[in-house]
């Protein structure tokens, strides 16, 4: 894993989201590290989805301070960080093939006056290859709705990342049911960390990687927030 930089990649003090039921998340205060693995412990639900588009400059907190990357506009942190395996931002159509969402990913990234053709097997290499490593990368042909747990997250996270930006942001690692593919799956994340700060998030944590866990106490208090709301 990289050597951390001597400044923290984000720090947090105090940031809180609210939402129409009343408080998402907060007050929270964090330190991560830059380079390597970071992962947020703490409990599903719309407050931690809420914190990690917070953290990769998707939404902004309505109070506290936040500093990404020495940024502290959320159009700035934007520009420097990726976010993947957020359902609520980068589902894909089960209908669609892999030829067709890196050939898309492809013509959005390229300038407007060039024409960009269809997807190829150096195309896929070339997106998917540095997110999959040893994991044998998908068949072009191949459809979303066909693809593994563990291959449909690592595609995501690929056509987010094309851009390489200091800081990736990926959804909970829980959404690979299974305990041998996510393994497969943080080892990946792990060997991005070596050039990137990468984030992502768990109910219980990640034993046997070399990840820094990191505890997150009031990420998720839209559901009692509900129950308030519905006692009054």
């Amino acid at each position: 894993m990289t050597e951390p930089h001597p400044d923290p990649a984000i720090t947090a003090r105090a940031i809180t989201m609210r939402g129409p039921w009343g408080p998402v998340y907060g007050p929270i205060d964090l330190d991560i590290e830059s380079g390597g693995v970071t992962v947020l412990v703490c409990p599903p639900g719309s407050g931690r989805t809420a914190l990690l588009m917070t953290l990769a400059g998707r939404m902004r907190p309505v109070s506290g301070q936040l500093t990404v990357l020495g940024r502290s506009r959320a159009r700035d942190i934007f520009a420097h960080a990726a976010l993947a395996g957020i359902d609520e931002l980068d589902t894909v159509a089960e209908s669609v093939t892999v030829r067709d969402l890196i050939t898309e990913q492809l013509r959005w990234d390229a300038p407007w006056y060039r024409l960009v053709r269809r997807a190829d097997a150096a195309d896929l290499a070339d997106v998917c290859a540095p997110v999959f490593g040893d994991v044998p990368l998908p068949p072009l042909t191949e459809y979303v709705e066909e693809l593994s747990e563990l291959d449909g997250l690592l595609l995501r996270i690929a056509l987010a990342n094309t851009g390489r930006p200091p800081l990736l942001v990926v959804g909970n690692i829980e959404q690979v049911t299974s305990d041998r593919h996510r393994d497969v799956l943080v080892t990946r994340l792990v060997e991005l960390g070596r050039t990137q700060t990468v984030v992502t998030a768990s109910v219980n944590g990640v034993p046997d990687h070399p990840v820094r866990h990191l505890e997150v106490p009031n990420a998720s208090r839209t559901e009692l927030a509900g129950v308030q709301k519905g006692g009054e």
